[in-house]
């Protein structure tokens, strides 16, 4: 029996990470990027303790609003500033921080069920 979810085409689904790059729905992403379930954009940020509000713009002003944002920190998962924390908390917006493998899982999951999810994934080497 297949158990493989049916993703809508238009959805952007992780398919691999490492060596400084992303590959999603079959195109190559170097460096960090946002990935949201129709679109993928380039986000100048290389470690997490690059993080700020400003930095995650494209996310709180997203239509439509992102409940869920998943930040892969790079190889580790790193603690996020309380700060910023409560700022996208105060958006709406639901935060957890993981390894930037466990943030590709997630966001596919999530995304999957059709939840608004969007992923900050720091790239690793």
């Amino acid at each position: 029996m297949d158990v493989t979810p049916l993703i809508s085409g238009d959805r952007q689904v992780v398919q691999s990470y490492g060596d400084g790059r992303f590959r999603i729905s079959g195109k190559v992403h170097e460096g960090s990027v946002l990935v949201f379930p129709q679109a993928v954009a380039a986000w100048p940020v290389a470690e997490i303790s690059g993080l700020t509000l400003e930095s995650l713009a494209a996310i709180t002003a997203h239509d439509p609003r992102i409940e869920i944002l998943l930040i892969g920190c790079g190889r580790r998962m790193a603690p996020l500033a309380p700060a910023l924390r409560q700022s996208l908390r105060a958006a709406g917006i639901v935060v957890d921080t993981m390894d930037t493998g466990a943030a590709c899982r997630t966001y596919n999951v999530l995304m999957s069920e059709e939840r608004r999810v969007a992923a900050a994934l720091i790239a690793v080497e």
